[in-house]
């Protein structure tokens, strides 16, 4: 009974009317006689028409297939079927394939006892079936509706077929039953089809079909398996509190417009392979299963990945069972979403925002390194995305990140304030932080260069505010001379602080370490330094100042380079003050103590030693300079030289024994703090 309907040209299976036919139309009228007559209901005499009509009785069986059926036609044919009890129409089996109905078809609240059949049937008009009730089966594969269609209401007992049926304008099914399995695939909806609040018991099959208008489904309830596979949706489409008992599948559906699945609730749902032309959002839906049979938000189906060109929320959802997200967009929002067991988000292009993200069980966001593939080896077009498919996650503050692992992404303008756990965090792979500014810039008039180090974001922020620079535009690239303004710059009350920053460094340096990658660790020591350096709130005067002489001497004992210069620095130093003021003009004599024995008694002669004095002139030459750098070199290693020094030269090799050994240290600390394993 789904097959397509015949041609015009052809002739029916069943005994038609054949009014009007000649030479260019042989068929002529395709009505089914009446039963005792050779014309059909249109084409009998005004006499036999009302004798037919009058023979009928509520629940009787009727057959106008192929009719041509006029809306006062149609009035008098369900008067004669009418029943008094209910003063509803009240049809047994009605075939009404193929019928052409014109003006209004009004079968509100009609009862059909036996089978209905519209195969093929064209509605020119309106056809209300507002409230009607359908005891079998229902087909209306192939029909066809110029005007407003309703089925508000209406309950189906048996299975119902839309199969290839084309609605030129609104179809209403809202608050309909489907209590059998309903079979949509390929149907067209030209305008919007409104199944709000629908009731599908069974199999509800829309694969292939095509919404050119908005496609409501909001609050419908699917009992049993709910496929949209291959669907196309050019309008909106609309899912908000819609329930999906059994399994949902949308793959390779295509969304043009904004696709909103807000509250619905699903126990397995499989969008593989669907592409999403705008918005997509599922804020506060739920997805739950079996766990014995693993139901799962399958993105990464045999279908392959979703595909969305604009932004996938997921703000508020609930994920109840293991959950594979592979996803190509422009943005993925994670925000209060709940992850209560493991999940997997493969991500490309995106940037994924996580904040206040409820993670009871391992969460691991990667950045897929080359583009998705489907099951079929097509590698998924990327054409309309910019970029190398860098993913960034933008926020994690308020998220519990015992749970979190984050592989190969862009934390250039991730947020970290709020989480909690941040010592657990771990980040695997290629991960990029914001750097500091290049090139020179003015310090009042002081010109100054930034030490290259990886930041976090909120030094980032709180840097350009007290900078005082001005916004940088909305989706302008950032400057790499300038540093990077937050979203709410500049209000200070919703900048984070140094003593907010600190503890952030602190505890991502500490997940570092328990990683072994000390080298990594390093620019977050740097970052907590230069925190605490500038907290005038949590940190004393006196532990600023040491950390100032700290950073100004060795870079908080991470920059060998500069701590070598301070060395370079402090030896050159020491050499000229030796040579100016610390070696004496000459050796001084030996001094001699001895016993002469004379008239058999002995004499001791003592040898006086003359002050050592600074020479008035030639006091930079070669040899003092090699005696001078003889005693510098030994005190750099913590040695006394031995050599003869005034006064002065005493106290100058002292000092230089004290701080050049400890300047010393710090390179080596520094060195050793980028190659330690």
């Amino acid at each position: 009974m789904s097959t397509l309907a015949p041609s015009a040209s052809s002739a029916p299976s069943w005994a038609h009317c054949a009014h009007r036919a000649h030479p260019t139309d042989p068929v002529g009228c395709r009505g089914i006689h009446v039963p005792g007559h050779t014309a059909c209901l249109a084409h009998l005499t005004d006499t036999d028409r009302d004798t037919y009509l009058a023979s009928l009785t509520p629940g009787a069986d009727i057959d106008h297939r192929g009719t041509p059926i006029t809306e006062d036609l149609l009035d008098r044919l369900l008067n004669a079927v009418r029943d008094p009890t209910t003063t509803h129409p009240h049809l047994g089996t009605a075939q009404f394939d193929e019928a052409q109905f014109s003006g209004s078809a009004q079968f509100d609240e009609a009862q059909f006892s036996g089978t209905a059949q519209f195969d093929g049937a064209q509605f020119s008009g309106d056809a209300w079936f507002s409230q009607a009730r359908f005891s079998g089966d229902a087909w209306f594969s192939q029909a066809r509706f110029s005007d407003t269609t309703g089925f508000e209401g209406a309950r189906f007992s048996g299975r119902v077929w839309f199969d290839g049926a084309h609605f030129s304008d609104t179809a209403h099914f809202s608050q309909a039953r489907f209590s059998g399995k309903v079979l949509f695939g390929e149907a067209r909806f030209s305008g919007d089809a409104v199944f709000g609040q629908v009731w599908f018991s069974d199999v509800a099959d829309f694969g292939e079909a095509r919404f050119s208008g908005n496609a409501v489904f909001g609050q419908a309830r699917f009992s049993d398996v709910a496929r949209f596979t291959q669907a196309q949706f050019s309008g909106n489409a609309w899912f908000a509190w819609a329930r999906f008992s059994g399994v949902a599948l949308f793959d390779e559906a295509q969304f043009s417009d904004d696709a909103l699945f807000d509250e619905a609730q699903f126990s397995d749902a499989q969008f593989g392979g669907a592409r999403f032309s705008d918005d997509t959002q599922f804020g506060g839906a739920r997805f739950s299963g079996d766990a014995q049979f693993g139901a799962q938000f399958l993105v990464a189906s045999r279908w392959g990945p979703v595909v969305c060109t604009g932004m996938v929320d997921l703000s508020g959802a609930v994920f109840g069972a293991p959950v594979t997200l592979e996803v190509t967009a422009e943005q993925v929002l994670c925000t209060r979403t709940r992850w209560q067991s493991t999940a997997t988000v493969r991500v490309r292009h995106a940037s994924v925002d996580l904040g206040h993200a409820v993670l009871e069980a391992p969460l691991a966001v990667t950045a897929h390194p080359t583009p998705f593939t489907t099951a079929f080896g097509q590698i998924l077009d990327e054409s309309t995305f910019p970029g190398s498919g860098a993913v960034r996650v933008v926020s994690v503050q308020g998220v519990d990140a015992a749970h979190l692992v984050l592989t190969d992404t862009d934390l250039s303008d991730c947020l970290f304030s709020g989480a909690f756990h941040l010592d657990q965090l771990r980040l695997e792979g290629r991960t990029t932080l914001a750097s500091t500014p290049t090139g020179w810039h003015l310090k009042g008039i002081a010109p100054v260069r930034w030490t290259r180090r990886r930041t976090l974001a909120e030094e980032q922020h709180w840097r350009a505010r007290t900078a005082g620079q001005s916004p940088t535009p909305i989706g302008a690239p950032p400057e790499p001379r300038r540093w990077r303004t937050g979203p709410h710059h500049p209000d200070p009350a919703r900048t984070p602080d140094p003593d907010d920053v600190a503890p952030l460094y602190r505890q991502l340096r500490k997940a570092f370490e328990d990683g072994k990658n000390e080298p990594g660790a390093a620019d977050f020591y740097y970052g907590e330094c230069e925190m605490r350096r500038h907290d005038h709130t949590g940190t004393p005067k006196a532990e600023r100042r040491l950390l100032w002489a700290y950073w100004l001497l060795s870079g908080y004992g991470l920059r060998a380079g500069r701590t070598l210069g301070w060395l370079a620095a402090a030896m050159l130093a020491t050499i000229v003050l030796l040579m100016a003021f610390g070696l004496p003009v000459s050796s001084p004599k030996q001094e001699a103590t001895g016993t002469v024995p004379a008239g058999g008694g002995t004499v001791t002669f003592i040898i006086d030693k003359p002050d050592v004095k600074n020479p008035t002139r030639d006091r930079f030459t070669s040899r003092r300079f090699d005696k001078a750098l003889n005693v510098t070199l030994n005190s750099v290693v913590f040695r006394s030289s031995g050599q003869d020094l005034t006064t002065t030269g005493t106290y100058i090799e002292m000092t230089s024994r004290i701080l050049e050994p400890g300047l010393l240290a710090l390179a080596v600390l520094a060195v050793r703090g980028r190659i330690k394993r």
